[in-house]
């Protein structure tokens, strides 16, 4: 007697069901963050910018995220994190942020800041799929999802002052026919953020290495946008991803703006709570975040305020301001601050920039 086996296809259509789908499409993120960060000193003298928390989560964690959120039906595979000599430590951060989002997590390392293309390629054995490619000092909030036909998506921002950022222009049919670095004139005022989705992983990578190859520079460094460049003169069809909102997180006052930010965006929700939090005759204002086992006493925290794991707030009121872990602040009315990890202020300073360890008192 044989056994006759019936194609999953056809026995759904015998049953008048849908075929179900097996697998989701594959998508790898690629991240470069070998940049210094020296805009943002002195906090990332001990901390290296994407793993600086905004609203509680390092600004990397918080990126990957949001790219999955519209990534729609494709399955992240794979995080790719580009990076300088950081250490074991913070190579393990990165392994487990990619991995709590169900993805392999990859560190490459680039040694010498030579621009774009280079920080890119340097991750080219990740680079066998689609991929997302998102430089990790920059957040986003966007309601669209990923326009996976495209041969490429560029995530852009309406902006008021276009002059400062690199710009696309579009054709008649709406997608993207031009690249333009700082215009002088206006031709555009949606800048791009950087973000950037390729159907082709390995077409982008081959035209990296063409550039790497053939010594292609300007001022001095290897540049995505030649890459770009020569795509759209083969044809690839570029579609414009526009987000609501870009926040940026180069110098200090731009980083407490963007938690603040966030801080609304996420208002309400739980993530922006610890557990095992004192409150001695406190008043927490919202939007804030609060970590776990802080200490609260004769203190008004808010409005957008993030206060790390294990801070102590004494006779103190806190505004507008960004206080990593293990802080103890006292007698102080503080407004727009940024202070590290296990720092100390007692006195009468009402604006402070300072990094981890140290002391005003």
């Amino acid at each position: 007697m044989k056994l006759l086996v019936v194609p999953e296809d056809l026995a759904a259509q015998v049953n008048n069901k849908k075929p179900t789908k097996k697998t989701y499409e594959q998508m790898k993120i690629i991240v470069p963050m070998a940049g210094r960060g020296s805009r943002l000193r002195p906090h990332t003298l001990t901390v290296p910018k994407p793993l600086i928390p905004i609203a509680g989560k390092p600004i990397v964690q918080r990126l990957v995220e949001d790219i999955v959120s519209v990534c729609g039906d494709k399955k992240v595979t794979e995080i790719a994190f580009i990076i300088g000599d950081l250490g074991a430590e913070v190579e393990a951060n990165l392994i487990k942020v990619a991995e709590d989002l169900g993805a392999k997590g990859s560190i490459y390392y680039q040694d010498k800041p030579l621009g774009t293309a280079h920080a890119i390629h340097c991750a080219a054995d990740s680079m066998d799929d689609e991929i997302v490619v998102a430089f990790a000092d920059t957040l986003f909030r966007a309601d669209f999802t990923l326009d996976t036909e495209a041969d490429s998506v560029i995530w852009v921002k309406q902006v008021d002052n276009p002059s400062a950022y690199g710009v696309v222009q579009f054709g008649e049919d709406g997608t993207i026919n031009n690249f333009v670095e700082k215009p002088q004139e206006f031709v555009s005022d949606k800048a791009i953020i950087g973000i950037y989705y390729f159907k082709d992983g390995p077409g982008l990578r081959s035209e990296l290495k063409h550039i790497l190859d053939n010594n292609i520079m300007d001022k001095g460094e290897y540049q995505l946008t030649d890459a770009l460049s020569s795509l759209l003169a083969q044809g690839k069809v570029f579609k414009p991803g526009t987000v609501n909102d870009w926040m940026d997180c180069g110098n200090k006052e731009i980083t407490v703006e963007t938690n603040s930010k966030m801080l609304g965006y996420l208002e309400g929700k739980r993530e922006l709570r610890g557990t095992n939090i004192t409150l001695e005759n406190a008043t927490i204002i919202e939007p804030c975040y609060i970590g776990s086992n802080v200490v609260l006493k004769n203190a008004t925290v808010g409005p957008n305020v993030s206060l790390g794991n294990d801070c102590v707030v004494e006779d103190a009121t806190i505004e507008g301001s960004l206080i990593q872990t293990e802080t103890t602040i006292k007698n102080i009315h503080l407004k727009g601050s940024m202070i590290g990890n296990k720092a100390h202020v007692d006195g009468k300073w009402t604006s402070l920039s300072l990094g981890d360890f140290s002391r005003m008192d």
